[in-house]
């Protein structure tokens, strides 16, 4: 048998939900999506496995999961990481594979995969050290951090020496906002109300229920139909009151210009924030949006990588920082991000949402409060209500605050019966599915 620190088996899964059937996560861009995740279980000889994700709308898991697939290599066979050391070295390794780097560079389909596979082995590796992932990062010295990060292509915003001296800057505090966050939590906001394919009663409903619930901002989807959202906002903000943040989301849907007149239209009814309103890799039209209208700007959940994220900041393009835990590769890239955002002090509101992005994303948050800028100011970490009952450790949210993880990892495990039953395309969920679909042909 092999030794318990030793990574024998790499098991992925194909898992969708038919969210599309009540257009749970529609927007302006994305109609009809079925919220899925290439989920990958790392296996350990009869310790602790390891759990990732990749998060997609529906048919992107095939090429996601042959894409995790080609990766099982750098892990198979090999000693399970369980150090700052181990954990940099396996980043570099995924993302510098000079032969799967070629797709990229640094981006895309396999640079999502090798963030699932990171991801897993911080899973693996906070199990094995017992603490919640936020917790296993924040006990790191500073020196330990900074090694964690690639640096290549950032040292003219961000040298090694600036890292650590942020770092070291924020550890005298860091037992005490850790103690802080398990008291009080980390404020959220949701867009359970705001998907663009819900009617206008179903809008109300659900804002009402969300102030309800505590929580101090809402977010809806925009950008299909100019007076559709001049409509949706005003009854968002009637439904709300006066002392709620309500912030949109465009999910890339205009040009510059078009983004400029959109959001001049919807200022009167004061949006807190545009999101996403152009093309994620366009820095310098986020710069123009975001200096030719008056609502601030929030991007982040599609950059693919520290470089995107570093002329964002060096072109002075974003108020609002959002990182994504499955988009870039993995815990260290966006280690690199937190560390962006603090030395040019724009703070970071994570998107999560989806198949357990909320549940990875508020590790990142949390460890970025404790160790790296020491602040709550202007954050929040974004919720929806959906799918966290498939989870071992869901994500908690009371009174729209996130409550501090306490199990060892990632939080990313899923229930076995959750992933036999939306297995693609033969669990019992989609089954049925395609016999009422051949039933109404």
């Amino acid at each position: 048998m092999a030794a318990t620190g030793t990574v024998t088996a790499f098991e992925i899964h194909d898992v969708r939900f038919p969210t599309s059937e009540q257009l749970d996560g529609s927007d302006a861009m994305h109609p009809d999506p079925d919220y899925s995740a290439a989920y990958l279980v790392l296996h350990t000889g009869g310790g602790p496995r390891g759990h990732g994700l990749c998060f997609t709308l529906g048919r992107g898991n095939d090429v996601m999961a042959a894409a995790i697939r080609a990766l099982a290599p750098y892990l198979v066979g090999r000693p399970a990481p369980t150090t700052a050391a181990d954990l940099a070295a396996l980043h570099r390794d995924l993302t510098h594979d000079s032969q799967l780097r070629w797709l990229g560079p640094d981006k895309g389909v396999m640079q999502m995969a090798a963030g699932a596979v990171v991801n897993a082995a911080w899973d693996l590796a906070a199990r094995r050290a017992g603490l919640p992932v936020w917790e296993f990062l924040a006990a790191m010295t500073p020196e330990d951090l900074v090694s964690l990060v690639d640096f290549r292509y950032l040292s003219d915003a961000l040298t090694p020496g600036e890292a650590l001296a942020l770092l070291r800057a924020a550890e005298p505090g860091r037992a005490a906002r850790a103690a802080g966050l398990k008291a009080e939590g980390y404020p959220a906001y949701t867009t359970s109300p705001g998907w663009l394919g819900y009617d206008d009663g179903k809008l109300v409903r659900l804002a009402k229920e969300a102030v309800a619930d505590g929580f101090g901002q809402i977010k809806l989807k925009v950008g299909a139909d100019l007076d559709d959202d001049r409509r949706r906002l005003r009854l968002a903000r009637a439904a709300v009151g006066p002392g709620v943040r309500i912030a949109v989301d465009a999910n890339q849907r205009w040009d510059v210009a078009e983004a400029v007149r959109w959001m001049t239209a919807l200022a009167p009814y004061t949006p807190y924030w545009i999101e996403e309103p152009t093309s994620p890799d366009d820095v310098l039209g986020h710069a123009a949006v975001r200096s030719g209208q008056p609502v601030k700007v929030a991007t982040g959940e599609h950059v693919a990588n520290r470089v995107v994220f570093k002329q964002l900041l060096q072109a002075g393009a974003v108020d609002f920082v959002q990182i994504d835990a499955a988009r870039v590769a993995g815990v260290n890239e966006n280690l690199a991000v937190l560390l962006l955002a603090a030395k040019y002090g724009v703070p970071v509101c994570p998107h999560a949402g989806g198949v357990g992005l909320c549940e990875l994303v508020q590790h990142l948050a949390m460890f970025d409060y404790v160790a790296v800028s020491g602040s709550r100011d202007d954050r929040v970490i974004e919720y929806v209500d959906h799918l966290h009952e498939h989870f071992v450790h869901p994500a908690v949210v009371e009174h729209g605050r996130y409550r501090a993880p306490t199990a060892p990892g990632f939080s990313a495990e899923m229930h076995p019966a959750s992933l036999a039953a939306h297995r693609y395309p033969d669990g019992p969920v989609w089954r049925a599915r395609q016999a009422a679909e051949e039933a109404l042909a």
